[in-house]
């Protein structure tokens, strides 16, 4: 795994270099300068909206019998998870292993805490296809099929097929395998804490047997994947090129979509420009705006993700909560 992730870097960082080099980082540069500190800066706050609405489809998702922290404490362990997943080398899901301990420390059983977090995965996912699927049918509408929709159509089934098949594994007993072997790692080891995931299939199932939840979030997750495009129109703008909602919304969809196909690569270094580029292309944007575009969102990566980093190991210096009793299920 680290050789692939140290291999999957340098062929990032390689293409990075590349495309910077051949379309001019200078006249990225001067895109950039355009913004502003100011226009950056909004940029980056826009981006607090989107955690609302993600913290609260997973807050909502998290379960209906445990007490669950409010949503400003979902939104601080997303604004955590989101780092893990975009600095460090863990392919894009590291996050996630770190969000449930942070829930566990909060009081939540780690059953639980682990069925929340990966029912919201799941749910992010899905929520995933749909929204490029919304984004290629907006692409189809208004410039046609520009050379690409079939690739993101074959790449949307692809994901698809995953999502599906990530669900029906743990409808079917994925959960199951996985407590039983650490279960029985842990009697063979003596490591008592293991029991804690006793369960966890139980609570993996209840996540998804409370369709007013389900149904919220998706709702909530798919507001948040909305806002990115409104987001790529803000940086748009910015960068001295204004575009309406339907390309902003196509450019984040799909290129949101590529990214994710980058996963071997950490930070999707390379990936995540060159998307940008074929994309953005599409509705006249030239390759160095793409890039600038790119940069800005890699810029607000970091200057949340850093803090975030800090936070969670603040967060794990600190004396964990006592573990919470069930409590009567809301919708809130």
């Amino acid at each position: 795994m680290k050789l692939t992730a140290f291999i999957g870097g340098l062929a990032g960082i390689g293409l990075s270099a590349w495309l910077l080099h051949t379309y001019g980082l200078s006249r990225i540069l001067d895109l950039l300068a355009h913004a502003g500190w100011f226009g950056l800066a909004l940029v980056i706050a826009f981006h607090a909206v989107q955690i609302v609405f993600s913290a609260a489809g997973w807050r909502v998702i998290a379960g209906p019998t445990i007490a669950r922290p409010g949503l400003g404490g979902f939104m601080v362990m997303r604004w955590i998870r989101e780092g893990v997943n975009n600095l460090l080398p863990v392919a894009q899901i590291g996050g996630e292993f770190v969000a449930a301990r942070l829930l566990q420390r909060r009081g939540v059983p780690l059953a639980p805490a682990i069925a929340g977090t990966v029912a919201d995965l799941t749910i992010e996912m899905v929520t995933q296809v749909a929204f490029t699927l919304i984004g290629l049918g907006l692409l189809l509408h208004s410039v046609g099929d520009g050379g690409v929709a079939g690739y993101v159509l074959s790449g949307i089934v692809v994901a698809a097929l995953v999502a599906a098949g990530f669900f029906g594994a743990q409808w079917f007993g994925l959960a199951t395998a996985i407590e039983n072997g650490l279960l029985r790692l842990g009697r063979a080891m003596g490591w008592s804490g293991m029991g804690q995931v006793e369960g966890l299939h139980a609570a993996l199932i209840t996540c998804y047997r409370a369709p007013r939840r389900v149904a919220l979030a998706v709702l909530w997750q798919m507001v948040s994947w909305l806002l990115g495009g409104w987001e790529v129109c803000l940086a748009l703008h910015f960068l001295g090129h204004d575009v309406g909602t339907v390309p902003g919304l196509v450019i984040e969809s799909l290129g949101q979509a590529l990214k994710s196909a980058g996963f071997a690569v950490p930070g999707a270094l390379g990936v995540q420009e060159g998307g940008y580029i074929v994309v953005c292309g599409l509705f006249g944007l030239l390759p160095e705006v793409a890039i600038a575009l790119s940069l800005v969102k890699r810029l607000r990566e970091v200057v949340l993700g850093v803090p975030g980093l800090l936070a969670w190991q603040w967060l794990e210096a600190r004396r964990p909560a006592a573990p919470a009793g069930p409590v009567p299920g809301v919708l809130s």
